[in-house]
């Protein structure tokens, strides 16, 4: 019982005691695009469904091979390596699905509370509204360091030059200024 083959669909084991296993290296190195990739692709397609997993199976294999080339004899068939190869390739990519996976959770549009941003304004509002209020109601070496470290976005050294207060009184306060905001708005947020 013989199989009808398309010309240059054969897979390189097929081939391997022909043409490959003469020309060694030169397989390998010079164009493995041609003759090896139509058929990675199909092995990598048996194991990935998406197209996008397909082509980054192959390319690692394709790079595996780029890498690994010098382990390759000339003397021995080319198919089986490559084989070897692109099947290690595969399952490290489907481990490495697997791993991602079970890391993340697919989110449904369903699951999202306010889809769109318009239904969080008022909220925004309130929380600017709070915190400006807590940082009026701070001391007024506090609410400066606040004020330029953090709402004007200056480097310790613009502040200091600006305020004419030295680095560390500026992490000082700003420092207190952060532990009394904290514990204003964790009463606030209580009360509420």
């Amino acid at each position: 019982m013989t199989r009808k083959v398309r010309a240059g669909t054969r897979p390189p084991h097929a081939i391997s005691t022909g043409r490959f296993s003469w020309l060694g290296l030169k397989v390998v190195t010079a164009k493995p695009t041609t003759g090896i990739a139509p058929y990675l692709h199909r092995l990598a397609r048996r194991h990935h469904r998406d197209p996008g997993d397909v082509e980054d199976t192959v390319q690692d294999v394709l790079l595996t091979v780029h890498a690994i080339r010098h382990t390759y004899d000339p003397h021995r068939p080319f198919g089986p390596w490559l084989v070897a190869i692109a099947k290690r390739r595969i399952i490290d990519r489907l481990r490495r699905q697997v791993r991602t996976r079970a890391r993340e959770v697919a989110l449904d549009f369903e699951d999202v509370t306010f889809s769109t941003p318009e239904a969080n304004l008022g909220e925004a509002d309130w929380n600017k509204r709070v915190l400006g209020d807590a940082i009026e109601r701070l001391p007024p070496g506090q609410r400066e360091a606040v004020r330029l470290l953090k709402l004007q976005e200056m480097s310790l050294q613009q502040a200091a030059a600006a305020s004419g207060v030295s680095v560390a009184a500026l992490k000082v306060a700003m420092h207190r200024a952060m532990n009394n905001l904290r514990k204003m708005l964790t009463k606030s947020g209580g009360e509420t």
